[in-house]
């Protein structure tokens, strides 16, 4: 896992780069909110790749585990990926819910999730 840093603002962004799975559960999920928050950085842009498959099952709970967390501590979060393949209406939902809130985003790009958070 490599952290590429990014500053817009004077908000420290972490990009979280793998190709492995980084988030397999909601303490995964944690872990790396308290590793990134010791780091003093004040958001994170993760890739959908990184991501276990169970977090857009909403049945799973672990999205709204995960999204909580970081909600609670106050460190936003964009997810970077192809979100069109979830079907799930509650998905679909879901994502333009969060988006609304501009704290947690779901993005297709890394440029629009830099954009997001420079706002």
């Amino acid at each position: 896992m490599t952290i590429q840093s990014h500053e817009i603002n004077n908000i420290k962004i972490a990009e979280i780069i793998s190709d492995d799975m980084i988030i397999q559960s909601a303490q995964d999920g944690l872990d790396l909110m308290g590793n990134i928050y010791y780091q003093g950085f004040d958001k994170v842009i993760l890739y959908e790749k990184n991501i276990t498959p169970e977090f857009f099952d909403l049945k799973t709970r672990i999205a709204g585990e995960i999204l909580q967390k970081f909600s609670n501590y106050r460190i936003g979060l964009a997810i970077v990926g192809d979100f069109s393949k979830y079907e799930s209406k509650s998905m679909r939902d879901f994502i333009f819910e969060s988006n609304k809130t501009k704290h947690i985003n779901f993005v297709d790009q890394l440029e629009n999730a830099l954009e997001n958070f420079s706002k």
